[in-house]
């Protein structure tokens, strides 16, 4: 079975440099070594399902640190590393241009950081300002506990279309 040139480099990368990758995806350490110890993977499929499920359960401390390092919604970072590359690729569809659109981000941001005293993660990569806005407004009918089972899924499935995309690299 042949596979395809980005799950290769991937598979065959030295220790340190599959980490550094995996880490630009997956926001959790813990994460990210188990995701480089499993290789070598078969196929992309199998690559994309380990991020989805790895990890076992998130602990709150571990989504804590990993929101740290994602910007608000509607505030793409500065900066030139990769990190800041995908979020601002990822927020793309986010239009900064519609005042009353950034205004309700800014409040439902703000609102969000006074429940939960965290910032507000959504995948935006694909979703429109009034997708992303519908989110963040049901999001904060949740209480504590499903919120952060919410975020843990968020960040799962913002891991695997980084890793997807790093695949096509």
């Amino acid at each position: 079975m042949d596979l395809d040139a980005g799950l290769q480099r991937f598979n065959e990368a030295s220790q340190s440099e599959a980490t550094e990758l995996a880490r630009i995806c997956l926001d959790i350490p813990r994460w990210a070594d188990e995701l480089v110890s499993a290789r070598p993977y078969t196929d992309r499929a199998s690559l994309l399902t380990a991020a989805r499920t790895g990890a076992g359960p998130l602990s709150a401390d571990e989504i804590e640190q990993a929101l740290a390092r994602h910007p608000r919604i509607g505030e793409p970072p500065g900066g030139d590393d990769a990190e800041a590359h995908l979020a601002r690729s990822e927020q793309s569809n986010v239009d900064s241009s519609d005042a009353a659109a950034r205004k309700r981000l800014t409040d439902g941001n703000r609102a969000y950081e006074d429940k939960f005293g965290r910032v507000f993660l959504v995948r935006a990569a694909g979703r429109s300002t009034s997708d992303i806005l519908t989110a963040l407004d049901r999001r904060l009918l949740n209480d504590e506990a499903g919120e952060l089972a919410v975020v843990a899924e968020e960040l799962r499935d913002i891991a695997a279309r980084r890793l997807a995309g790093m695949l096509d690299a």
